[in-house]
């Protein structure tokens, strides 16, 4: 029985991993959770799989959780490093990174370290020390296998490919709530309506970087990493079925695609299981009643953060590190209501285009810019209320 490790256990993809993982219990066991606040789901999850380790992002909510929790009592830990033990953990064989945002980098980082199997949800992670992970990796033995449905489809396309082979690699986007909108148009529209995706559903930041297309700016970025990509290999069109998840064009002139139901649960489950495929009872795609696949451009002049992005797939490593962390303050902002929408295109450009440039060598590295960067986004949000 293969053990396995949570990161980001109450999130979207922490609660379809568990879904899966439930599913096949025969085969998984979880030994591991990692949560930030939402207690009351915790302590269900807890109950329910029987964790051995426990780590919460504050240390008043693990003394909370623990006065709280039935007995036989887990081990319960907090903080950075707590997460980091949990992602280290002895027992575990598969590590779920889907921890939100760059925090979600150093325990990735540490099950990397610990030779684990990371099935890799937390994209910001590659976008910002994908080289470091990959070197990790290839010294300790760990794998890193992609949860992405993007990055999933591109894995499973190249499987039995040769790098050398692959022209190009184009992931496909939504579009998001606002894609027939104009650029005037979305001036007007209200966090509400920002969050309501017309796919998938997500966690808050993530369906926010989804209506202003900065999440497939990010899996741009992600997939040059993981996949060792150049700039001309990349590209982005718009799939408002989000039925085709990745497509691999080969120089023969083939074009190879994964194609399946709107569900998280499968590139998860091919995450825990792979090479293996195992039995889902998700319902599989049904292509006449799909009946229509649509393909469009992506306008990078309405969805200047897109613009950014594939410029990031040129630049220099800290130009990527830079705008994750202007992206992720000037989305903080917009969900506290603090600014509008179209402000977050206006920061995240003003802030990277002053960004610190240094060699980076290690994480520290890439969190002494991570840090300069959100300084300066505070300040710019800051004269904008």
């Amino acid at each position: 029985m293969e053990k396995v490790t949570i990161l980001g256990s109450t999130g979207s993809i922490g609660r379809n991993t568990l879904e899966v993982v439930d599913l096949l219990s025969q085969r998984f066991k979880v030994v591991g959770l990692a949560a930030g606040r939402n207690l009351a789901l915790l302590y269900k999850q807890a109950e329910k799989f029987k964790p051995e380790i426990i780590a919460l992002e504050r240390e008043e909510d693990a003394a909370k959780f623990k006065q709280n929790c039935k007995k036989p009592y887990p081990q319960i830990i907090f903080g950075t490093k707590g997460v980091e033990e949990a992602a280290r953990y002895f027992k575990n064989d598969i590590v779920v990174s889907a921890i939100t945002g760059i925090k979600g980098l150093r325990p990735t980082m540490a099950a990397v370290e610990a030779g684990k199997r990371v099935a890799l949800a937390n994209k910001e992670s590659m976008v910002t020390a994908g080289f470091l992970l990959r070197q990790a990796a290839d010294k300790n033995g760990a794998e890193i296998i992609p949860v992405d449905s993007e990055h999933s489809a591109i894995f499973q396309c190249l499987a039995k490919e040769r790098s050398q082979d692959v022209k190009k690699v184009i992931l496909t986007a939504s579009g998001g709530p606002f894609f027939q909108l104009s650029r005037q148009e979305m001036k007007l529209k209200s966090l509400d309506d920002a969050l309501k995706h017309p796919r998938w559903n997500m966690g808050k930041k993530v369906t926010i970087d989804s209506a202003t297309m900065m999440n497939k700016g990010l899996e741009l970025l992600e997939a040059q990493s993981l996949f060792c990509l150049e700039p001309q290999q990349l590209d982005v069109v718009v799939h408002p079925q989000s039925i085709v998840h990745s497509l691999v064009e080969m120089k023969d002139g083939s074009v190879l695609a994964q194609l399946s139901i709107t569900d998280m649960k499968i590139p998860i489950q091919y995450a825990l299981t792979y090479p293996e495929r195992c039995e889902s009872p998700l319902p599989a795609l049904d292509l006449k009643a799909v009946k229509l696949l649509e393909f469009m451009e992506a306008d990078q002049e309405k969805f200047p953060l897109l613009r950014l992005a594939f410029l990031a797939l040129q630049k220099d490593r800290c130009f990527s590190v830079a705008l994750n962390a202007a992206n992720e303050i000037a989305v903080e902002a917009f969900l506290n209501k603090e600014i509008k929408l179209i402000d977050i295109f206006e920061i995240v450009d003003e802030t990277i285009n002053s960004s610190v440039r240094t060699n980076i060598e290690t994480l520290e590295d890439i969190f002494l810019i991570d840090r300069e960067t959100r300084k300066r986004a505070r300040n710019l949000i800051r004269q904008r209320i």
